[in-house]
């Protein structure tokens, strides 16, 4: 693992987005690391789903389902993938990734950049074992959004473990108005839908993931919304185009912010989610997860599991297993045999 993390200072001397490609290549040649035995405390379950341990990747990473067996390997609890849209798309121009070092954070704008739905279910039909989710979005240019996300429902349907909606990502322009009471509806409404009219056997979880930035009333429809319409869970939460005092270089960058400033503001937004869904919903922690006591927070917060991407940028691959030693342990200093007693245990 030292050898890994050593090769990820190297990449930071890279163009952030090059040194994504190099990690994704490695990943792909098998040179990724493997995690050692998750401890058994760490056994949980979310919305049905069996995982070995609560510490998952989060979308961003493996765009084109094209490393999720070496990350799995590496440790994670559960992959997803994506975000993944009906046809191919480029992104936005580069460049449209920046590190900001100093503040522990990433800036992106990448604009759903992914090879499209074709090429990324021929590789999630060919997967193993192991918890992998899809999340899917909607093209930039399309004329029907909705009718987007209903193609990659179908499209992967009996591929993937869980499905993710994502109508979070400030960097593809209107996406986020899909939140909105009347649309989000109508969007949670068609994809029910077109669940309850596909074979049962491929039926899997349904999670919505959501923006921090919400305004006063918003957790609260999200959540009863999401009910109505049989989703599994929420995950909370995407990335910011709030900007809390930073002081990198590139901190002035439009596009969504992620990283250790994140930690706060998701983990807040979190606990109004689990105020208002009671438990009727799985919810996700996401946002700012650098170590066992973050992850720890999430969960205590309300989260049955966790994901993280950017602080792998600073930290290595090395990082997965050291925030599941320190939760374990943490775990076990409160006096709970196991994370699903912590969750929500203020």
């Amino acid at each position: 693992m030292i050898l890994h993390d050593l090769a990820t200072a190297v990449l930071r001397r890279v163009d952030a987005e090059d040194a994504h490609g190099l990690a994704i290549l490695a990943l792909k040649l098998k040179l990724g690391p493997k995690g050692p035995k998750d401890d058994p405390i760490l056994a949980t379950e979310l919305a049905g789903i069996a995982l070995p341990n609560p510490v998952g990747l989060a979308a961003g990473f493996d765009k084109d389902a094209e490393v999720f067996t070496p990350m799995l390997r590496a440790g994670f609890g559960f992959v997803e993938c994506g975000t993944v849209t009906p046809r191919p798309q480029a992104g936005n121009e580069r460049p449209r990734l920046f590190r900001l070092p100093e503040d522990r954070a990433v800036i992106n704008r990448m604009g759903f950049n992914n090879q499209g739905l074709e090429a990324f279910a021929g590789r999630l039909g060919a997967r193993g074992a192991g918890v992998v989710g899809a999340n899917i979005g909607a093209n930039k240019d399309s004329a029907d959004r909705i009718g987007d996300y209903l193609t990659g429902l179908k499209w992967l349907w009996g591929l993937a473990s869980y499905f993710t909606i994502n109508v979070s990502s400030p960097n593809t322009p209107g996406l986020r108005a899909l939140q909105t009471k009347a649309a989000l509806e109508e969007l949670l409404g068609r994809l029910a839908e077109t669940g309850a009219a596909l074979p049962p056997t491929g039926a899997a979880p349904m999670f919505l993931k959501v923006a921090p930035d919400l305004e006063d009333g918003e957790v609260e429809t999200i959540v009863e919304t999401c009910v109505a319409n049989g989703l599994a869970g929420i995950i909370v939460s995407n990335t910011t185009v709030s900007r809390p005092p930073l002081v990198s270089a590139s901190s002035d960058e439009a596009g969504g912010l992620s990283g250790a400033p994140l930690m706060g503001l998701s983990t807040q937004v979190l606990g109004q989610f689990a105020q208002a869904a009671g438990g009727r919903l799985a919810l996700i922690g996401v946002g700012g997860i650098a170590s066992g006591a973050d992850a720890y927070a999430k969960i205590r917060a309300g989260a049955s599991a966790v994901q993280l991407y950017s602080a792998l940028v600073y930290e290595g691959p090395g990082l997965v297993t050291r925030i599941k030693r320190d939760l374990a342990a943490r775990l076990r200093a409160d006096g709970f045999a196991s994370v699903s007693a912590a969750v929500g245990a203020h």
